[in-house]
């Protein structure tokens, strides 16, 4: 078996000092003013060597790993698959590594997630939290730990933040629907319904039923558990499709309660948007090729995971000034599952 390269063969090789190599290598070429053009020969070697650090030593030598932490409810999502991946892409272009960890929307395992990343001496967190309570974060603030939050904030706390206009987009998409002719519309929340994105989406539903002189009716807003979809889908379908005001539309305020919704319509054989319109807030890709096609609001998911790394690293390189909030817009995706058919009703 061949010798494992060490930085000093790079060094060697290259003619020039193993300071040079690991300065370049703890990502701190552009700190010490090596060129460009040296620090990309450094890179390329060690890559055509598989060389690899010991992260833990060189943490505790530079005081940095490397390497962020990125929690979310559920990483099999595609929503926060997508950011993941962008996460990913960006940190590896300022040669950060990503561990992925899913909460399951569970408090207590968050938790522990972060301690045991903190442990692990991560530089940093990005986290879409399932946490009501501000206390942790406070702390981790005061200690200048560097973590975003992504697609949920904690309105009472100014730390960095990015996510996208909720209540905007829940806004549209009810009045949207009012505007096509349907008037019973279902708003199918997930648990736990505290969380800032869903509030947000919230308001603007109830605020655009307003705006049309629609009477609110609580019995319309249905809160969905995480870990049965189907089981509680079906069970408010069954309550609101064969009552005696049946519903005519569904607000989803995600995609995989939009998927349980599409399984439970085609079971039971209903139309849409004949029997009843359904609109997802976070689009999918199989939703424009479904028959028929699901309307859906977009997210710019790519910006989110974008901006929340480039955020991350300003703050653990020491770089960022204050706490920052990005809110980017959405946009709505108008298909055919929210047609104008009622109106001839």
């Amino acid at each position: 078996m061949a010798k494992k390269k060490s930085l000093g063969d790079i060094a060697k090789e290259l003619g020039v000092s193993k300071t040079l190599v690991s300065f370049v290598l703890n990502n701190r070429g552009d700190e010490k003013s090596i060129s460009k053009k040296t620090q990309e020969a450094v890179f390329q070697l060690a890559k055509k060597y598989n060389f690899t650090p010991s992260f833990l030593a060189r943490g505790l030598r530079m005081g940095k790993t490397h390497t962020i932490g990125l929690i979310v409810a559920d990483i099999s999502n595609k929503f926060y698959a997508k950011i993941a991946r962008e996460v990913e892409k960006v940190a590896a272009e300022h040669h950060y590594n990503v561990i992925y960890c899913s909460s399951d929307e569970y408090v207590d395992k968050e938790i522990e997630l972060i301690n045991m990343l903190r442990s692990r001496q991560v530089d940093g967190l990005i986290i879409a939290t399932t946490q009501k309570h501000t206390q942790l974060f406070t702390q981790m603030k005061k200690e200048k730990y560097p973590f975003v939050l992504v697609d949920r904030r904690l309105p009472r706390l100014k730390v960095n933040y990015v996510g996208c206009d909720n209540t905007k987009g829940a806004y549209d998409v009810t009045d949207r629907l009012i505007n096509n002719g349907f008037k019973r519309i279902a708003l199918f929340k997930i648990s736990p319904s505290y969380l800032s994105s869903i509030k947000e989406r919230e308001i603007g539903y109830v605020t655009a039923l307003r705006d049309h002189k629609i009477k609110q009716d609580r019995q319309l807003i249905k809160t969905i558990e995480f870990e049965s979809k189907q089981e509680s889908v079906n069970t408010y379908l069954d309550e609101l499709m064969r009552g005696p005001q049946p519903i005519d539309a569904i607000f989803t305020l995600n995609n995989s309660i939009a998927i349980a919704c599409i399984k439970y319509l085609r079971k039971h054989e209903y139309s849409i948007p004949q029997d009843v319109a359904l609109i997802s807030f976070d689009d999918l890709e199989m939703f424009d090729f479904l028959n028929p096609s699901i309307s859906a609001v977009s997210q710019p998911l790519v910006e989110i995971g974008s901006q929340a790394v480039t955020l991350l690293l300003d703050e653990i390189n020491g770089h960022e000034s204050r706490k920052q909030e990005f809110v980017f817009p959405v946009s709505f995706i108008e298909r055919d599952s929210c047609k104008k058919y009622k109106l001839i009703h």
